[in-house]
């Protein structure tokens, strides 16, 4: 966890005294996914470092919602195109209710947020510039936007246009880059040329009036006094928002800007781009924590600096994170950095809900137990986890609701199986019946305690005699089993499986 220490350390420095504000924020344009959740885990994870280390805290959520519906993402209705260009705390809610569409979004965050302990207090930004909050970084930026113009010219090395203006306003209900004619201080009023060329007068003091976002973003740091803050990696770019807004915050706000925190994004698996909310190409944080306890999402956000690009699926991806958490929890020479990262990921969570227990492991004795979760325990007791199933019963029944959960929505299909009611003996050739048979025998003179190894040697027995090949006698016993080509560890397999009802299926009787 050094890439957190070095974080806080340099936060202590630069701020010795008084209470440490770390902030996120995301625009409610669609649904809150693991990529957007980086973010706000990242800020999370900083909030309580600081808090753990004695100091006073914030972590500030700002939801962006009165930014512009630009796109509409997929799995929305075709018709919602006529909303765009309007704020998206001003569209409808999707699912036809009486929220608006940014609520029905925000929704998403504040339900992940009770599941994953976060202790962060929400900002709705169209809440805050409708109150008049904006009131005085709105007239500071109309007064110097000469200034502010200069600066995104010498920092960024792009010209802007000649009709730039640093406001956005709500023209007949829609967000429009319009042209700043002059401010009227004491009725808290401005005049713009709209879209006919007209001057038309505005109130900048009930929403309608919006700083464009490199204004909006460092007019926030002073509003808010933002000591850190963590952004994707575009933002971070040389003469990019964070770059300009730095400049800003110091020359027209008289605010030092907060600690800048760069992160990379997270792709799907084999991905190059980034998960995009329009495209619908995401893991949405509801579907990942249904399948996924709260602690292995820390884990897979945290054990990384937020400068590592990160890749995730629901399948193996999420099986080897899973066994990753599982033999951190079991590591039995923890360092400092371990327990550090354990102490964060379980914060809030009075029981882990992943066991010792190797996941795929789990998978296949609560697929061979017909996913009953008695049985699944009494399989694994019969395995060399016999000890932890004793230890471990709580923690691995909470976890196989989470497996449940994943085999029925996202499992890949060579890893889900069930076991063959009865054999298709169509299906198996003369010799394939001797070698089953054969290995029946076996198996009934069996010791009681027989492993996975015991069971493995016994299959390899029948390698130079079954005239089948080593590949072959494995699918043989797949097929009768699960009617499948392949499945888990053949020996463990028929190990945890009820020896009777074994050894029946290998003589084809049922």
């Amino acid at each position: 966890m050094q890439w957190l220490n070095n974080i806080v350390d340099e936060l202590i420095k630069l701020h010795p005294e008084g209470e440490i504000v770390v902030s996120s924020g995301v625009s409610p344009s669609g649904t809150y996914h693991l990529g957007t959740f980086r973010e706000v885990l990242t800020a999370e994870a900083i909030h309580r470092e600081v808090k753990r280390r004695g100091r006073d805290s914030r972590h500030i959520h700002v939801s962006d919602d009165l930014d512009v519906f630009r796109k509409v993402p997929v799995g929305i209705p075709e018709d919602f195109k006529r909303y765009l260009g309007k704020p998206l705390c001003d569209v409808p809610a999707p699912d036809g209710s009486d929220k608006s569409y940014a609520d029905y979004y925000v929704a998403d965050l504040y339900a992940a947020a009770a599941i994953m302990h976060l202790d962060l207090e929400v900002i709705r930004a169209h809440e805050k510039y409708r109150s008049g909050y904006f009131v005085d970084v709105i007239e500071t930026t109309l007064d110097q936007a000469d200034t502010i113009k200069e600066i995104l010219e010498s920092i960024s090395g792009h010209k802007v246009d000649n009709q730039w203006s640093p406001i956005q306003v709500v023209e007949d209900g829609y967000l429009k880059n319009r042209q700043f004619i002059s401010l009227n201080k004491e009725d808290k009023t401005l005049v713009f040329k709209d879209g006919e060329g007209k001057d038309r007068t505005i109130s900048y003091a009930h929403g309608e009036v919006k700083l464009n976002w490199r204004i909006d973003w460092p007019a926030r740091w002073s509003l808010l006094g933002v000591d850190a803050e963590p952004f994707g990696r575009d933002h971070a770019t040389k003469g990019g928002s964070y770059d300009t807004g730095a400049v800003i915050s110091q020359k027209v706000f008289n605010t030092v800007p907060p600690l800048p925190l760069p992160y990379d994004f997270i792709n799907r698996t084999g991905a190059t781009k980034k998960m995009s909310k329009s495209s619908g190409d995401t893991v949405t944080a509801t579907q990942l924590l249904e399948v996924l306890p709260p602690e292995v999402v820390w884990f897979f956000i945290l054990r990384y600096q937020p400068s590592k690009q990160l890749f995730f699926d629901e399948g193996e991806t999420l099986i080897r994170l899973v066994d990753s958490f599982s033999e951190l929890l079991a590591k039995p020479d923890k360092t400092e950095a371990d327990q550090q990262l354990i102490d964060l990921c379980l914060q809030g969570i009075d029981q882990p809900t992943v066991s010792r227990v190797p996941f795929s492991h789990l998978v296949a004795s609560y697929q061979a137990a017909l996913r009953d979760v008695p049985k699944t325990l009494e399989t694994i007791a019969r395995t060399e986890y016999k000890e932890i199933v004793k230890e471990d019963a709580e923690i691995i029944k909470a976890e196989l609701k989470f497996i449940d959960a994943w085999l029925e929505k996202h499992a890949p299909e060579e890893v889900t199986f069930s076991l063959q009611d009865k054999v298709d003996m169509s299906q198996l050739s003369d010799t394939e019946v001797t070698f089953l048979k054969g290995l029946a025998e076996s198996v009934s003179k069996a010791p009681e305690d027989a492993d996975g190894a015991w069971f493995h040697q016994a299959i390899y027995e029948f390698k130079d005699s079954s005239g089948l090949t080593p590949k072959e006698l494995f699918s043989t016993l797949y097929k009768v089993l699960i009617g499948k080509d392949s499945g888990p560890r053949a020996g463990w397999f028929l190990s945890i499986l009820p020896r009777d009802w074994l050894i029946k299926r290998l003589r084809l009787e049922s």
